[in-house]
């Protein structure tokens, strides 16, 4: 008797589903992370700086995180380097959204918030390419 070892679509969505279950945990921390050192930093620096260090914290963080539980895959320097690279135009994508923020007036502890929201679903997807690519 052969055994048929083709994952079937529905497990393949279920699994898909789980994914996108830990990523938004994984997420929701590293996001929490940022956004609480940046409102702290905020006091001491420029907002953009306050962002820069909270996000490099968050990014060491988010890393291990995503590679160990999200996607369950083996950290190597090719996916790190993805990883890196997916992060490096979330961060520029931030910043400049960051300072359209500002520029709009919103509070500057505020002003992080909708960047999140542009931001996130965007780095998802580069995230999940890069770590996930064969």
């Amino acid at each position: 008797m052969q055994t048929n070892h083709t994952t079937s679509p529905s497990a393949t969505d279920s699994n898909r589903l789980r994914e996108v279950v830990r990523f938004g945990i994984v997420g929701a921390v590293a996001t929490l992370l940022q956004y609480g050192l940046y409102v702290l930093l905020n006091r001491l620096v420029h907002p953009t700086l306050a962002n820069t260090i909270a996000y490099a914290l968050s990014f060491a963080f988010n890393y291990v995180a995503s590679t160990h539980y999200t996607f369950q895959v083996k950290s190597t320097a090719r996916r790190g380097l993805g990883f890196a690279f997916s992060h490096l135009i979330n961060y520029t994508l931030q910043t400049a959204t960051l300072a359209l923020m500002l520029w709009l007036g919103l509070p500057k502890d505020l002003a992080l918030i909708p960047v999140f929201a542009i931001c996130v679903p965007i780095n998802f997807i580069l995230v999940r390419y890069f770590l996930k690519k064969q």
